[in-house]
């Protein structure tokens, strides 16, 4: 039972890194994009973690890790900033292989102002929750940046649509994450609702996640064309 979220980590990781051989999407080839910007993403978020353990945002059931912790984390949530990055950008180079038509291109701004909207909606009501605060205080930071200083490169409405499916894997894995529940969170620093077990928040912590992720893998990709 200790190594449910270990199992959960490598089930993540397992096909994304199967398939990063294929041919059309060549993501074996873009790992030198890929693994910096994983790594500098999560250096943040795990700096973020460890706040959160010491704020008792959140902790982990000892019934269901191994023990084995880094920094004062458990090594599979550690892992858990690489697992799921990888196969989010593996997810997101998919699509922009297989399918490059993408009709969200022309709604992207207007996607990113209704969620700025969100963010400062939530703050407003939500400011005295860690979690709340801080979650959506970083997305607002990197969206306003994403959109409105960052001129060299638009990538926002390939990000919105991978987004959208990588929700389908969040809610298999955070649903196991939550309902066991390995990560458990204190109801006094999140808003309350859930989309079953999984907190309302995470859906956006995801979405911080995935853009911080794809922004630095763009980035990289940009500076080795130039």
């Amino acid at each position: 039972m200790n190594y449910i979220y270990l199992l959960i980590n490598l089930a993540v990781i397992f096909f994304p890194l199967v398939l990063s051989f294929d041919k059309k999407v060549h993501f074996f080839g873009k790992w030198k994009f890929v693994l910096p910007a994983i790594l500098l993403t999560g250096i943040v978020f795990l700096i973020w973690d460890l706040l959160f353990v010491k704020l008792n945002v959140w902790s982990f059931n000892p019934d269901y890790i191994t023990g084995f912790k880094l920094a004062g984390l458990p090594i599979e949530e550690i892992l858990f900033f690489l697992t799921v990055p990888y196969a989010c950008i593996f997810i997101y180079e998919c699509l922009n292989a297989y399918f490059p038509a993408n009709t969200l291109q022309k709604y992207s701004l207007a996607l990113s102002n209704l969620f700025l909207g969100l963010c400062i909606a939530i703050l407003f009501f939500g400011y005295s929750r860690w979690y709340t605060l801080i979650n959506f205080g970083f997305l607002f930071l990197v969206l306003m940046y994403v959109e409105y200083v960052n001129v060299e490169f638009r990538f926002m409405y390939k990000f919105y649509r991978a987004y959208l499916v990588s929700l389908i894997p969040f809610y298999v894995v955070n649903g196991f994450l939550t309902a066991i529940p390995v990560v458990i969170y204190s109801d006094k620093e999140i808003l309350g609702m859930r989309v079953g077990t999984i907190p309302f928040e995470d859906h956006f912590y995801l979405m911080s996640l995935l853009l911080m992720n794809v922004f630095l893998y763009e980035w990289f990709k940009g500076r080795a064309v130039k």
